[in-house]
C-alpha cells in the first residue's frame, strides 16, 4: 500500500511540474470550491426536507408549493455547479494527461529505451503502447475524479457529522441481558459502524478484482497487438493464404481474454451479492434507524425526514470507499504499471554502452577486438581489427546468421550483447536497415525523415533520379495521410525511396543492410552509381549477398564463422 501511494505521489509530481501543471492545481482548487458549494446545497436540501414534509403534515398547500419552487431552484443551482465543476475537471485532465504522456514518451525515446525494452527478454513489462496511451488516461481520470472527491468527502463528513449531532439530541434506550443501555446521539454512532462493517466486507470480497483487472488489461492489449500486426502484414498473409492460421492466433488470445473475463465476472458477482443490496438500501436504512425517534415522539414527520436526509448524506459520504472500490483498484493498478514502465525505461536507457566508443579526428572508422553475441550469450562474430577511411566503400559479405546485420546494430549503439572498441567517424552517419521504414505522413516527409521537407521541387527531382516518377508518386508527394502504409509502395519502390532519403540527407557515412535486395541487378547498379557520383566523399559500408556494382572501387570483407580474422580483398568494377 505504501509503495502504491509513493508511486501515485511521484506521478502527481510529474503532472504538476510539467507545462501547465500549476494551472491544473489552480483548476483543482476551483473544483474543490465548487464541491464545497455542493455541500452547502446538500445542507440546504436537508433543511428543505423538514420544511416540505412539515407543510404536508399540516396540509399547508401554499407552503408546500413554495417549497417545491425552492426545490427547483436548488436543483438548478446544483446542476449548474455539477456541470461547471465537471468541465473544469476535464480541463485538468487534458493538461495533466498531456504532461504525463509527454513524460512517458520522453523516457521511452530517451537513449533508445523503446528498442532496448523490446530486446530485453527478461523484461517484466509488456505492451508499452498501452502504458502510454491507456494508462496515462486512466490514471489522470481516476486521480482527478476520486482524489478530489476524497477531499470533498472529508469536508462533507465533518459538516454532516456536526449537523447530525445537533439534530439527534435524543437518546435511544434498550435492555440487553437485563442491563438497561442508553446511547446518546445514537444516530451519529450508528453511521460509522454501519459503513465500517460494510467497507470491510467489500474489501474482503473484492480484493481479487485488482489482480484480475490487471491481467484483463494485459490480455486485451495482447489481442489488439495481434490485430494490428495482422493489419501491417496483410499482404504477406493474403499471399500465403494464412487466414486460418491468423484466425487461430487471434482466437487463442481471445480465449485467454474470455478465461480471465469469466474469473472476473465471477468475482464481481460475489462482490455484488453484498454491494448491490447495499446500494439499494443505503438511502432507506437511515430512515429506518431514525424511525424509533419518531415513534418515541422526539421528532415530528418533518424532523424525521430531516434526520433521515442528514443520516443518508453522512452514510453516503462514509461509503465513498465502497462506491469507489472498483475505480480505486483501477487507479492502484494503473499507477503501479505506469510507474514501473517509467522506472524501467529510465533504468534501461541509462545503462552504459558495452562498447568503448570514441570519435576520430581524421574521419575514420576503426574497430578493434569487437565480439558480437546473441541474447543467449553465444558468440556470433569476432573482428580483431578493421579500419575504413573517409570516402571508402566496403562490401561486407558472409553467410546468413553470421552477424552482419548485428554488426551494424552494434556500431549504431543499439546492440547490448557485444564488447570491444569502436572509433566512429566525424560527420553525419546514416544507418539503413533491411526493412525500409516509411513514417506516417506525405511522400515528401518519407523522403526527408527524420527531418522535415522544406523544398518540394528538390524532393521531386530526387524522386525522379531514383526512378519514382509515375503520376501516383506525384499525387502522394504532398498528400497528408498514412503514406507509411506499405501497400502503397512495392518493395522495390520502398528501397528506391530509401535511396532518395540518402540523397536528401547527404550523410558523410552510410551503412546499408541489404538495401537493394528487392531490386534487379541493373536497377541496383544504377542506384549505387547514383549514390557514388552524388556523394563522392561519403563512405559506404554495404552489407549484401550480391556484389555492389556501381560503387566503383570497393574493398570486400568476407565474414566466416571459422575465421579468426576476416579476409580482406580489393576489387575494381567499372561503372556504367
Amino acid at each position: 500500500m505504501n509503495n502504491t501511494l509513493k508511486r501515485i505521489a511521484t506521478l502527481v509530481s510529474l503532472c504538476i511540474k510539467g507545462p501547465g501543471g500549476k494551472i491544473g492545481i489552480l483548476y483543482c482548487f476551483i473544483v474543490l470550491a465548487l464541491n464545497l458549494v455542493e455541500i452547502q446545497l446538500a445542507i440546504r436540501m436537508i433543511s428543505w426536507n423538514k420544511d416540505f414534509y412539515s407543510a404536508l403534515e399540516k396540509y399547508d398547500a401554499r407552503a408546500a408549493l413554495w417549497q417545491i419552487g425552492i426545490f427547483g431552484l436548488i436543483t438548478l443551482v446544483s446542476a449548474l455547479q455539477f456541470l461547471v465543476a465537471s468541465y473544469i475537471r476535464q480541463l485538468v485532465q487534458i493538461r495533466w494527461r498531456t504532461t504525463l504522456t509527454r513524460a512517458s514518451l520522453e523516457r521511452w525515446f530517451s537513449h533508445k529505451a523503446y528498442w532496448h525494452m523490446n530486446t530485453d527478454e527478461n523484461s517484466p513489462l509488456d505492451n508499452p503502447d498501452q502504458r502510454i496511451s491507456e494508462d496515462c488516461r486512466i490514471f489522470v481520470d481516476r486521480l482527478t475524479g476520486k482524489g478530489l472527491d476524497l477531499f470533498t468527502g472529508l469536508v462533507g463528513l465533518t459538516t454532516y457529522l456536526t449537523l447530525l449531532w445537533q439534530l439527534s439530541d435524543f437518546p435511544i434506550a434498550f435492555t440487553l441481558f437485563g442491563t438497561e443501555i442508553v446511547i446518546e446521539h445514537y444516530l451519529v454512532w450508528a453511521a460509522p459502524i454501519y459503513v465500517l462493517v460494510s467497507s470491510g466486507l467489500t474489501h474482503w470480497m473484492g480484493a481479487p478484482l485488482m489482480k484480475l483487472n490487471v491481467v484483463q488489461q494485459h490480455r486485451e492489449a495482447d489481442m489488439r497487438f495481434a490485430l494490428a500486426r495482422l493489419r501491417e502484414s496483410r499482404e504477406a498473409v493474403a499471399l500465403e493464404n494464412g487466414e486460418t492460421a491468423e484466425n487461430d492466433i487471434i482466437d487463442k488470445r481471445f480465449k485467454r481474454i474470455i478465461e480471465n473475463w469469466r474469473h472476473r465476472i465471477n468475482r464481481e458477482f460475489i462482490l455484488g451479492l453484498f454491494t448491490r443490496p447495499y446500494y439499494m438500501t443505503v438511502l432507506r436504512i437511515p430512515l429506518f434507524l431514525a424511525f424509533p425517534a419518531y415513534l418515541a415522539g422526539f421528532v415530528a414527520l418533518g424532523g424525521l425526514m430531516q434526520l433521515g436526509s442528514a443520516f443518508t448524506r453522512l452514510v453516503t459520504t462514509l461509503s465513498w470507499f465502497i462506491f469507489s472500490y472498483k475505480e480505486l483498484a483501477e487507479l492502484s493498478a494503473t499507477a503501479n504499471r505506469l510507474s514501473s514502465f517509467m522506472h524501467h525505461a529510465e533504468t534501461i536507457g541509462k545503462q552504459p554502452s558495452p562498447l568503448a566508443v570514441s570519435h576520430s579526428s581524421d574521419n575514420r572508422l576503426c574497430i578493434r577486438n569487437l565480439t558480437l553475441r546473441n541474447p543467449s550469450g553465444q558468440n556470433l562474430l569476432h573482428i580483431p581489427e578493421l579500419v575504413v577511411t573517409a570516402g571508402e566503400a566496403i562490401w561486407i559479405d558472409g553467410p546468413s546468421g553470421i552477424g552482419k546485420s548485428t554488426l551494424l546494430k552494434a556500431l549504431s549503439g543499439i546492440w547490448p550483447y557485444c564488447n570491444g572498441e569502436v572509433t566512429l567517424p566525424a560527420g553525419k552517419i546514416l544507418f539503413m536497415p533491411q526493412k525500409a521504414y516509411l513514417p506516417l505522413g506525405s511522400l515528401a516527409e518519407c523522403v526527408t525523415y527524420p527531418g522535415k521537407p522544406d523544398d518540394p521541387e528538390y524532393i521531386r527531382q530526387l524522386l525522379k533520379k531514383v526512378g519514382l516518377t509515375c503520376p501516383r508518386h506525384e499525387a502522394q508527394l504532398e498528400q497528408a495521410g498514412e503514406i507509411g502504409s506499405d501497400y502503397r509502395l512495392s518493395g522495390g519502390e520502398q528501397q528506391r525511396l530509401m535511396m532518395a532519403r540518402i540523397l536528401a540527407t547527404r550523410p558523410k557515412w552510410v551503412f546499408l543492410d541489404e538495401a537493394t535486395s528487392s531490386l534487379d541487378a541493373c536497377a541496383e547498379e544504377q542506384l549505387y552509381h547514383l549514390l557514388r557520383t552524388s556523394l563522392p566523399d561519403t563512405g559506404f559500408i554495404v552489407i549484401a549477398h550480391r556484389e555492389p556494382k556501381g560503387l566503383g572501387q570497393y574493398r570486400r570483407i568476407d565474414l566466416w564463422p571459422s575465421s579468426s580474422q576476416p579476409a580482406q580483398h580489393t576489387f575494381m568494377h567499372a561503372t556504367a
